[in-house]
């Protein structure tokens, strides 16, 4: 019933939410005010609390006599800057209680505080067993969440593969950004799949509930994510060095065509270089010229017919050579 459900923001930003003997508090964006609340009502290691506001400690398990800690980091993308971060929830987890400290950008997590306080039978769901099944469902929730994520990394590859192959098309930027989104699910996941493999056995002395087919479920869930990102990881490592392959062989083809170019206009340059020099040299200006049956233009035809030749020479090598 509605009125079994004690739920008070006691603190802005902070949930909690009672139904039967089962606490949860849910902290958003947490303040002194609600680390303090939490201070008074629970006797959590100062260590603990101060790793819960740090946005930046690894993932972990800490147990104690009467509770467990954990740190999950989750993928979040940040549209603005399109990188992948990593976004914490800390747990506390007892016997009759379980308190979530996080920045507020994970939906599934905000969605369901925000649904037990108008839904009995979803506040019955999540809170008619104990903290440890709660753990799950919340858990749950959160790596369901990552799906979307990594099925966008999926797409984007598609869309990179259309034009990887066109070394005409400048992708470079699109492949730095995916490779670096990818790299920080891989990380992410890989930790989350670490320390959630080693959570059920430790939540035991809490529940008398058997929850190790639902935990093996949510592995299953992990393992497939965890595929999904390492396929993510081949493919756009492959499509990173095609590309770099493809804009060499074109930046090869480049250098070669204006390195034939340059040879093949050798002749006239060195011929051009000759008659230009101020020194006597055979139908040079400075003896007189030469007047041949073209006229005052004959030496200079001589010298665009004979570099033409040339050129012509060169040319019908390199391609005999199939160099061109």
């Amino acid at each position: 019933m509605v009125n079994d459900i004690q739920a008070d923001k006691v603190i802005a930003g902070m949930d909690v939410i009672k139904w039967q003997k089962l606490t949860w508090i849910d902290i958003k964006q947490p303040s002194k005010e609600a680390i303090q609340y939490i201070t008074n009502n629970y006797s959590f290691h100062p260590l603990n609390l101060e790793d819960s506001l740090s946005t930046i400690h690894s993932p972990k398990i800490d147990e104690y006599e009467d509770y467990i800690f954990v740190i999950l980091h989750f993928p979040v993308l940040d549209k603005a800057r399109r990188i992948t971060i990593p976004s914490q929830v800390a747990i506390f987890v007892g016997k009759d209680f379980l308190v979530s400290i996080h920045s507020g950008n994970l939906e599934p997590l905000n969605n369901l505080s925000i649904t037990c306080h108008g839904d009995d039978k979803v506040c019955n769901d999540y809170l008619g067993k104990d903290s440890c099944y709660l753990l799950y469902r919340i858990a749950n929730a959160l790596v369901d969440y990552c799906f979307p994520i990594v099925d966008g990394s999926l797409s984007n590859l598609d869309k990179i593969e259309d034009k990887v192959s066109d070394p005409k098309s400048d992708i470079s930027q699109e492949i730095l950004i995916l490779r670096r989104n990818i790299a920080a699910q891989r990380r992410i996941i890989r930790m989350m799949r670490d320390v959630i493999a080693r959570l059920e056995p430790k939540l035991h002395r809490y529940t008398e509930a058997d929850l190790k087919a639902y935990f093996d479920d949510l592995n299953d869930h992990l393992d497939h994510l965890w595929n999904d990102i390492e396929e993510c990881h081949e493919t756009i490592e492959i499509h990173k060095d095609n590309y770099s392959l493809l804009r060499q062989e074109r930046s090869n083809k480049i250098m070669t065509v204006l390195t034939i170019l340059f040879t093949i206009s050798l002749p006239a340059t060195i011929l051009s270089t000759f008659f230009g020099m101020h020194v006597n040299i055979p139908w040079g200006s400075e003896s007189g010229g030469w007047v041949g049956p073209l006229g005052t233009y004959t030496a200079f035809i001589i010298i665009v017919v004979v570099s033409f030749l040339l050129a012509l020479a060169m040319f019908l090598f390199f391609r005999r050579r199939r160099w061109l």
